[in-house]
């Protein structure tokens, strides 16, 4: 019988070492480090219309983002959304959101600048983002 069991990744270098123990391709673990560490984040004074692109985008990348259900009858009245997902796929978001307008190029340089402070301090924080 195996041994299974969960384990909480806190952060881009603790994912490194648990890659690395296992015996890896140092090659592979700039690769896989990313996608083995998971955020939630809370996002708040968004536009609706934001918020809906924002979704989309995510949920191309196999993320997710929780909206309010009204979403579509709010107008002009801001909103909270909870976007999960893990470094690589926020990572990806913020190419994606830097493509459209004005706003939403706001909110990815705050993702950009998150996602560098959760990488700071790695040797290959550079090559990551």
């Amino acid at each position: 019988m195996s041994n299974l069991r969960r384990i909480e990744i806190s952060d881009i270098e603790h994912a490194r070492k648990l890659i690395q123990d296992i015996g890896c391709d140092p090659k592979s673990i700039e690769i896989m480090a990313p996608k083995a560490v998971f955020r939630t984040l809370l996002i708040e004074d968004v536009h609706p219309i934001d918020a809906m692109i924002i979704k989309q985008d995510m949920l191309s990348l196999g993320g997710e983002v929780a909206i309010p259900k009204d979403v579509f009858e709010r107008r002009d009245e801001k909103c909270k959304i909870l976007v999960m997902g893990t470094l690589r796929q926020l990572k990806d978001l913020v190419g994606k959101l830097y493509r459209h307008h004005s706003r939403i190029k706001t909110i990815a340089k705050e993702l950009e600048d998150f996602l560098e402070e959760e990488y700071e301090g790695s040797e290959s924080r550079k090559k990551d983002l």
